[in-house]
């Protein structure tokens, strides 16, 4: 999900069984490269005990990365992060501090953006069972979105396949439904080569806005700042997820039959959540009178195209154009599964876990905001 800061609040980013709203079920059996190719499948580890099960988590040093590593180390499988030796927000996290981070999983260190070293440095001691890409480009411009999103995600599930990997786990993001931005086809386009390879099963998880990228009014409004939204503040609703829910449902796909080969859309507990359904919650926690800002959705709009008449003359001013898009994108649009008839859908998207909004906002409001930096998502810096 790509999030942006301050007035923009952030992207308009156990299972109840609903994931089978607009899933996609496809299986298909194929010749790579002139050899013949099995039908490897996740259901062949279900004699196995967790502890036996090699996981390969890539992006685990990133902020839905590092949840679902230790979800996976905490259910008892045998886990390896593999990230660069400067990750996270700003490359601060170095080898060290990665290391820290998964005491109870190997760490190594490579470039997911070269094969070569995908092969020698994270696949050096033979295959893994399966695969979860937490990959994600840290801007949304469109070469770091292209870079990782399609490529790097890719030399992954290349290497994984020719080592034999049973199954690969995809982090991607509900918007993909209504791709208009760069990194949102980029992702579309290795959804649809992972679903074609017929050599490994696959679960595509689709999940809505994260705590975090709602998170970016709640200081403002503490200092006695008004809640700012665009339109009416009905634009854009989400069912927001939590970070460790989400990293339950992706191990969930581990060993879930139903979960298999699957496009899964997901959400967290309870009803979808409007803007100023969000902001009238928030300054009733806080016990302050609420005060709002409605900016109109065609300011962003103005801005858009004078930026790409800029990015029209200067090549630099390309990310700048496709970040101001980006922001518009999740002022104006829900972050919710859209049905047949191309609406968005509160009742079609599926809901999971226990953590709630209400709650995410009550600790941070207490405890700030340590943790939940946005970094180089943030578009409006």
């Amino acid at each position: 999900m790509r999030a942006t800061a301050g007035a923009l609040g952030g992207a308009r980013a156990r299972c109840e069984r609903a994931i089978g709203a607009r899933s996609v079920t496809k299986t298909r059996s194929a010749r790579r490269g002139g050899r013949a190719t099995r039908a490897a499948s996740a259901a062949e580890l279900a004699s196995e005990e967790n502890k036996d099960v090699k996981v390969l988590v890539v992006g685990a040093t990133g902020y839905i990365g590092k949840y679902v590593t230790r979800e996976l180390c905490a259910r008892g499988y045998d886990v390896t992060a593999f990230t660069r030796e400067k990750s996270g927000i700003g490359g601060k996290t170095n080898a060290t501090d990665a290391k820290a981070l998964f005491p109870d999983a190997k760490v190594k260190f490579g470039d997911v953006g070269s094969k070569e070293s995908i092969e020698t440095k994270a696949f050096d001691e033979g295959a893994y069972d399966v695969v979860v890409s937490c990959l994600a480009s840290r801007t949304g411009g469109v070469k770091d979105s292209w870079d990782i999103d399609y490529r790097a995600t890719k030399n992954v599930l290349d290497v994984a396949r020719e080592r034999g990997s049973k199954h690969f786990v995809l982090l991607s993001a509900i918007c993909v439904q209504k791709p208009t931005l760069t990194f949102q086809k980029a992702k579309l386009k290795f959804e649809a080569e992972l679903q074609a390879a017929g050599d490994i099963s696959y679960t595509i998880v689709r999940p809505t806005a994260f705590f975090k990228s709602l998170a970016g009014q709640v200081e403002v409004v503490q200092k006695g700042g008004p809640y700012v939204m665009f339109g009416d503040g009905q634009l854009a609703s989400c069912k927001p997820i939590s970070e460790s829910d989400l990293a339950k449902f992706m191990a969930d796909s581990i060993r879930e039959p139903e979960m298999l080969n699957k496009v899964l859309p997901i959400g967290g507990p309870g009803e979808a959540m409007s803007a100023l359904q969000q902001g009238t919650m928030l300054f009733e926690l806080l016990e302050m009178e609420p005060k709002f800002i409605k900016v109109p959705i065609e300011v962003m709009d103005v801005a858009i195209k004078v930026l790409d008449v800029f990015a029209g003359f200067f090549s630099n001013m390309k990310d700048a154009a496709e970040f101001g898009k980006i922001g518009r994108y999740y002022a104006a649009e829900s972050m919710l599964v859209m049905n047949d008839d191309g609406k968005y859908d509160a009742a079609a998207t599926p809901s999971y876990g226990s953590d709630t909004l209400k709650e995410f906002f009550d600790k941070v409001s207490k405890e700030g905001l340590a943790g939940q930096e946005l970094g180089d998502q943030a578009v409006f810096k």
